[in-house]
């Protein structure tokens, strides 16, 4: 398994492209992926006035199935002591660093600053950030990742430039840029 790891905030959760890429490179190795149910809770709560709540749950349920082990645990007692800008996050923080996480995925890296971080040996990255480092570790294998996220999609199936505008929509502009150059194999 992976070493290097990679807490994921809420706010990435929120969008299903963004997900399925980063549980399809976290399900095959190349990374660790963690979260919390604090983090579950959050993004479930986000979406049930835009989707059903059964439709939420399998979601859920499907990431727990497919990386067993990515809840983080015991990281209450850390929250208190934690400082960020805004404290709702707090409990973030606390969770990346008891499931030893070395970058917190976020959208919201104004609230995860590096004086915050630094002391604990994590960093805060924007997913399209996030996804373009783990495209570099393995091109192969992250565009084999991104061909079954997009196979995946049948309900409507999507070509490969409606996926790519898909990552685009889900703010992974450098990542659609990058793939664009490459579509032809996706």
């Amino acid at each position: 398994m992976a070493r290097f790891t990679a807490l994921i905030d809420a706010n990435v959760l929120f969008s299903m492209a963004i997900t399925d890429l980063i549980m399809e490179t976290a399900r095959i190795g190349i990374f660790r992926v963690r979260w919390s149910n604090d983090i579950h809770d959050e993004w479930t709560r986000n979406l049930i006035d835009k989707y059903p709540e059964e439709k939420i749950n399998r979601r859920r349920e499907a990431m727990e199935r497919a990386i067993p082990d990515a809840c983080v645990t015991g990281y209450e007692p850390l929250i208190e002591g934690l400082t960020l800008p805004d404290a709702k996050d707090r409990h973030v923080l606390a969770a990346a660093i008891a499931g030893g996480a070395d970058v917190i995925v976020t959208k919201n890296l104004k609230h995860f600053p590096d004086d915050a971080l630094s002391p604990f040996g994590i960093e805060a990255q924007h997913p399209d950030t996030f996804l373009i480092h783990q495209r570099g570790l393995s091109e192969q294998t992250f565009l084999e990742c991104a061909r079954r996220c997009r196979a995946r999609l049948k309900n409507p199936p999507k070509s490969v430039d409606e996926y790519l505008e898909a990552l685009q929509r889900a703010e992974l502009v450098v990542l659609a840029a990058e793939l664009t150059k490459v579509k032809g194999l996706l």
